[in-house]
């Protein structure tokens, strides 16, 4: 029973006749209408009986006074006189709508049936796209994980400008790709675009896209190095084909399974997605792990970040390769100054 029905009686008082059973003699009581009970007490104000309103009855309905049991006790009664009516009417009324909320067989079928319902339909908006994405991403071979990373990067390509190719640059591209492999998959291809991402990111199938100004506004290979290490571990955390296909919901992944292809729309809504997100911060250990095992230092990448060094202070006092012995190198001299002139200035 709603409060809303109890509310308004919830001070209310009658006097009555009540008798524990048929034998007994009839006692002058109070009754007072409770949380979902009558309280019965007599002139001394000693409790003689709780009755739970859900199971209140009337010996006779539209006569006076009115008469109440427990139901299933016509023994135990309780009188209300015709001046009681306000309680009269209260009893009635709680009856009332404790009975609206008795279940009914014909409603518990319907009931059931709609929950048979709801948990198919949820079986197929919560449990299926994720189950079929899964599965998705098990069996898409890598030829086609390529596949679609360079239709992915063709429309990158269609705001952020073409892949920059300087005379000389490629191979210091490849060189520093080489130097820099994922720790699973296939090898990294790495492509400087001029603009539309910001850093660097990891496409399905391997490509690594990277903004020029990485390669252009800094002295020394570290700070690219850095980016691309955080978009292998940020690829590892979270498959770029997944964020694909989450985008597309169920159908690309029933699309995918079936025909090997995604829409040159999804590809299309991808690509501008990809080019106005912030990327993700990847966590100071997980990095500073990155840099140990790709022997990076971590430092010129941190103050790339903040100038301060105040945001990324775990990186700079942990870099694993501040001392004075050091890492291989990147590119040599000549291959970097290369690189920086990939885009042509």
């Amino acid at each position: 029973m709603k409060k809303t029905a109890l509310s308004k009686y919830q001070r209310l008082e009658a006097a009555g006749l009540w008798r524990a059973e048929p034998e007994a003699q009839r006692l002058d009581v109070i009754v007072s209408v409770g949380e979902s009970t009558l309280t019965i007490t007599d002139m001394r104000d000693r409790v003689q009986a709780h009755w739970s309103i859900a199971a209140v009855a009337r010996a006779n309905p539209g006569q006076h006074p009115a008469i109440y049991h427990p139901d299933g006790d016509l023994g135990e009664t309780l009188e209300l006189p015709e001046d009681e009516a306000e309680m009269v009417t209260a009893i009635e009324k709680l009856r009332a709508a404790v009975a609206r909320q008795r279940p009914r067989p014909g409603r518990l079928r319907l009931l059931g049936g709609l929950v048979s319902v709801a948990a198919v339909a949820g079986l197929a908006v919560f449990w299926l796209p994720g189950a079929a994405r899964e599965h998705a991403l098990a069996v898409v071979p890598p030829v086609k994980r390529a596949e679609i990373g360079g239709a992915l990067l063709e429309e990158l390509q269609g705001v952020a400008g073409p892949i920059c190719e300087g005379p000389g640059a490629t191979a210091a591209l490849a060189q520093l790709a080489r130097r820099l492999p994922p720790r699973s998959g296939r090898a990294a291809r790495l492509v400087v675009v001029r603009g539309g991402i910001e850093g660097a990111l990891r496409l399905p199938g391997g490509v690594v896209v990277i903004n020029t100004d990485l390669v252009e506004d800094y002295d020394e290979p570290d700070v690219v190095a850095g980016h691309v290490i955080a978009a292998y571990l940020r690829a590892e955390a979270r498959d770029p084909l997944d964020r694909l296909l989450r985008q597309g919901g169920l159908a690309a992944s029933l699309r995918l399974l079936a025909t090997g292809e995604v829409t040159d729309a999804l590809l299309s809504a991808h690509a501008e997605r990809l080019m106005t997100a912030t990327p993700r911060r990847v966590p100071p250990d997980v990095m500073l792990q990155g840099f140990a095992g790709w022997k990076v230092r971590a430092r010129p990448y941190a103050y790339a970040l903040d100038i301060t060094g105040e945001t990324t202070l775990a990186l700079i006092e942990a870099d694993p390769f501040a001392g004075s012995d050091p890492p291989p190198p990147l590119l040599s001299d000549a291959d970097w100054l290369r690189l920086q002139g990939i885009c042509g200035g």
